[in-house]
């Protein structure tokens, strides 16, 4: 027998019917309409579930019911790993209680202004929703006492064990009154989850929800067996195939991320970082660009995963299999968004076909095995797209100085068919060409991402991390080199690598003179940036 999902059974009040029905949904889900009446109750919950069964509002509507605006004490806090999850649930709790207008949300959260987060905490807020390190920051600090707490939520506790904030977590539960109401919501139970709830949980309802379908059937879904040596070239080849507008590549560590970045940029794609070991600006810059389609590769790691949210994403590219099954969900979940079809692409070595099927499983969802395109195969697409614009330039008015090129090469002695040929061979060999929007995108931002006329643009292996500076450069090049400070052209320095440009004619000499020698202690390589890793 089905439960009843009707949200007027769950006892709301008026004001947050309302801002239910406003907000357009018509059902409560399972894992809604089993934790709030607990939690309403004064109990405390345990609940089970993964990402995308509603467990946002499940925790949000509870709280928010409970809590008294005439106050202006903290009453709640609200623990996520990430700073992108900590924003998404206070915005979320924000539209939950539009018809509390006394009721506050804060989020805290690390890489937001702190001094910013301190007037907002003094000006008085009834729900914090923070991660365990910049709540931390703050209690060392004295802006924030959870001494008038009676509601603690720990969402994605998996996760933050993953992350290491056990720790934090337990000092925060430690500082909050015995009496509170303590929530937990976890996709997995692992042992050390389940001490937590032993600890400082008070005879919890558990409440165990399983999505029936995690992906969704609009991504489709496939696998590549490849040996770790050759998947930066099926993804070289599988981008120029589907030739997305934008696309996410997976990667398990953040020195996998750094390093595929630059053999990305090496073959002329437009790519670049985002994990944990960005700033939370660097990070913000490096997505801004990827929604303005600057960027066509995002290169990432887990941490960072549902931060990104783009409608436009195309493909997701699994280049690690991932170590959790729901991370899995948590990546192919950032195609196929609004409706639109996404594709999902994983990368997989013989040994690893196992886990895919745990994968499989675990998302009840058929990820079918693919053959990795020949070249000769990307060759022909490649060829045939080209030829498309051709066409369709052929049709529209073209400049008669374009004829003229033309005419005086065929005076020459060249047939049309040998020239044409000609021009196909030349694009064929070149790097691989990006759509002329994309061409348009960058150019309004940054004019142009190789070199200009003339010069010839280097890559180096030292970044911000390494503490460089554009004067670092300069002054070693110039010194090294024996060429004046001004003839260096653009410098673009990213998290663990940089891009220099030189005049054409001393290009060979900055490159012999420079590579070896030491900046700030870190041996200097370079090398022309359109080489092949």
């Amino acid at each position: 027998m089905k439960e009843n999902t009707n949200f007027e059974q769950l006892q709301l009040s008026n004001e947050m019917k309302k801002t239910i029905e406003e907000m357009g949904y018509k059902e409560a889900t399972p894992i809604q309409y089993r934790a709030i009446p607990y939690v309403l109750g004064g109990n405390d919950v345990i609940g089970q579930a993964q990402t995308g069964t509603g467990k946002t509002a499940a925790i949000g509507i509870p709280i928010i019911e409970k809590i008294d605006d005439e106050s202006k004490k903290l009453q709640s806090i609200i623990l996520c790993p990430t700073r992108e999850l900590a924003i998404q649930f206070a915005k979320e709790m924000k539209k939950l209680s539009a018809h509390k207008k006394r009721l506050k949300v804060t989020p805290i959260y690390g890489g937001g202004s702190i001094d910013a987060q301190i007037r907002e905490l003094k000006r008085g807020t009834q729900v914090v929703v923070g991660t365990p390190g910049r709540v931390m920051d703050h209690m060392r600090r004295g802006t924030l006492k959870l001494n008038d707490i009676n509601m603690v939520a720990l969402d994605e506790a998996d996760e933050m064990l993953n992350m290491g904030f056990v720790e934090d977590i337990e000092t925060i539960l430690k500082e909050t009154p015995e009496e509170r109401q303590t929530l937990l919501f976890s996709a997995t139970m692992p042992k050390a989850i389940l001490d937590i709830t032993k600890r400082y949980q008070r005879e919890p309802k558990l409440i165990k929800v399983v999505k029936k379908q995690l992906t969704v059937s609009n991504i489709e879904q496939k696998y590549f067996v490849v040996k770790q040596k050759d998947k930066l070239e099926l993804l070289n080849r599988l981008m120029i195939i589907s030739n997305p507008k934008l696309a996410v590549v997976f990667c398990n560590t953040k020195k996998m991320v750094d390093e595929l970045v630059v053999q990305l940029q090496s073959r002329g794609f437009f790519a670049d970082a985002i994990h944990g070991d960005l700033s939370q600006n660097q990070r913000d810059k490096v997505m801004n660009k990827f929604r303005k389609g600057i960027i066509q590769i995002l290169v990432a790691t887990d941490v960072v995963a549902r931060g990104i949210d783009v409608d436009d994403v195309e493909v997701v590219f699994n280049y690690d299999l991932p170590q959790f099954e729901e991370y899995y969900v948590h990546r192919t979940g950032r195609t196929g968004r609004a409706g639109r079809e996404g594709k999902a692409f994983s990368f997989v070595s013989s040994r690893e076909i196992r886990k895919l099927k745990e994968i499989e499983r675990y998302t009840k969802m058929k990820i079918t095995e693919a053959k990795a395109p020949n070249k000769e195969e990307v060759e022909e697409i490649k060829a045939k797209r080209f030829l498309q614009d051709v066409k369709e330039v052929a049709e529209e008015q073209i400049p008669s100085k374009y004829y003229d090129y033309i005419k005086q090469l065929i005076q020459d002695g060249f047939n049309e068919t040998v020239l044409a040929a000609g021009l196909l061979k030349i694009y064929m060999e070149s790097k691989d060409s990006k759509s002329e929007e994309l061409e348009n995108n960058i150019q309004a931002e940054v004019k142009h991402t190789g070199a200009e006329e003339g010069m010839v643009r280097l890559f180096v292996n030292l970044g911000r991390k390494q503490k460089v500076t554009t004067g670092d450069f300069v002054n070693n090049i110039a010194r090294e080199a024996r060429i004046k400070g001004k003839e260096i052209g653009k410098i673009d320095i990213y998290e663990k690598y940089s891009f220099i440009e030189v005049p054409e004619e001393v290009s060979e000499k900055v490159i012999k003179n420079v590579s070896g020698i030491k900046i700030k202690g870190n041996k200097v390589r370079l090398e022309p940036s359109n080489s092949r890793k």
